[in-house]
């Protein structure tokens, strides 16, 4: 029985927009790190109005949240060094990552630019059951070789593996099998559960619902008839409960998609549309490394109460081009956002293709595009050697001052 039962790794990188810059900036010659004093990745530190995405620890001893205004960390800690994100660091980073584990095994599911889970299950034969002892070493390479810290988190499904990697940080690993979720996890407060945000929280409080526990052994009817399938989903989770499989880069024949999961909601523009980006990047890379062009770009996402909703738009010719995909992306975002507040933003392309035909409009001729395309490639492989930040797209800057214009 022990050799059956699936074994499942979540890799959370610790403070991974905070960790990611302070690496570059030590690259680049600067003195500090940024790990070692009370600082913050923020999504717009001029205005003053954007929100904490990550924090060093130091700065966490001050009671700044990831998720919380610029304005309210600074009170906290009036000498505050914050810096702007980095996208391009952070994927060069996330991808180095990847490249390492893929060392171990091809059953990785990329969940988002510092996360991951991974079926080890494979690796039996040559690990045995000492799969601490493989955590260890996939941490420890990690840290060794990349620079940076990650958490790993153990279990039989995803949902427990994800929530094992959230205990204690940084660079530790953790366990949580169904025999341990009373141990370990009932006893955690309700808005510790995954994908219960503030406002959810809120109404399991006026329940009397104040642990994961509480929610565990609450009615599921009741919740269903309060909560629609949110309460039944949310209760599965309380119980441990998770059936999902590893989404390997083998399952992504018919489409190709890459999302991500925040633990604060994204209640602005601005931070969306940086996440956005990234995505877009992300996936459009893993397009022209696949030789495969998108006929349709969507946006799928999920608010704080998880309900989820999406948009897609078919293209007029299928692409690889991170503009176009970007652009496609942005612009579905504006239309289906309802303002509320999202946990989760996802950029997907299908109806994949490898060998589209062009149809070159009178403003670009057939020479212009092929000299397109060759430059994706050319940047691909310039950041894959150098690193991402070598080059920025002039005209993904452009777009973003666009959207800043009209919003």
């Amino acid at each position: 029985m022990e050799n059956k039962r699936r074994i499942i790794f979540h890799i959370d990188v610790n403070s991974a927009f905070l960790s990611w810059e302070a690496i570059h900036r030590l690259e680049e010659g600067n003195m500090v790190d940024l790990r070692t004093i009370p600082s913050i990745v923020a999504g717009d530190p001029a205005k003053r109005h954007g929100i904490v995405l990550a924090k060093s620890i130091p700065a966490k001893k001050f009671g700044i949240k990831t998720g919380e205004p610029v304005f309210r960390a600074m009170k906290k800690c009036p000498n505050l060094t914050i810096v702007a994100p980095s996208h391009h660091i952070y994927a060069k980073q996330s991808k180095a990552m990847t490249d390492l584990l893929f060392t171990y095994t091809p059953d990785i599911e990329k969940v988002s630019i510092d996360e991951c889970f991974i079926d080890i299950s494979g690796l039996r034969l040559r690990y045995g059951n000492d799969f601490i002892r493989l955590a260890g070493k996939m941490k420890d390479h990690i840290r060794n070789e990349l620079g940076f810290t990650v958490n790993v988190g153990i279990s039989e499904n995803k949902l427990l593996a994800k929530m094992a990697s959230d205990f204690t940080k940084p660079d530790r690993i953790h366990t949580l099998f169904p025999d341990e979720i009373k141990e370990k996890m009932w006893i955690l407060p309700v808005s510790e559960l995954y994908m219960v945000g503030k406002a959810s929280a809120a109404m399991f409080e006026l329940m009397g619902i104040r642990t994961i526990g509480d929610l565990a052994h609450m009615e599921v009817d009741i919740l269903e008839q309060k909560f629609k399938k949110y309460g039944r989903m949310i209760w599965e989770y309380a119980n441990g409960w998770d059936d999902s499989p590893i989404k390997s880069r083998e399952t992504e024949a018919k489409d190709l998609s890459n999302e991500t999961t925040v633990s604060f909601d994204i209640t602005d523009i601005e931070t969306a549309r940086l996440y956005i980006l990234s995505l877009s990047e992300t996936v459009a890379a893993r397009l022209r490394e696949s030789g495969l062009f998108a006929g349709v770009v969507a946006i799928h996402l999920k608010n704080c109460n998880f309900e989820a909703y999406s948009r897609q738009k078919k293209l007029e010719q299928a692409t690889q081009d991170t503009n176009e995909i970007f652009s496609a992306a942005a612009s579905l975002f504006k239309e289906a956002w309802k303002r509320d507040p999202l946990r989760l933003i996802g950029v997907a392309t299908s109806q994949l293709q490898r060998e589209p035909v062009y149809q070159f409009n009178m403003f670009e001729t057939a020479e212009e595009k092929k000299n397109r395309i060759k430059l994706d490639k050319s940047i691909d492989r310039i950041r894959e050697k150098y690193g991402n930040d070598y080059v920025v797209r002039g005209s993904l800057l452009n777009f973003n001052k666009n959207l800043n214009d009209k919003t």
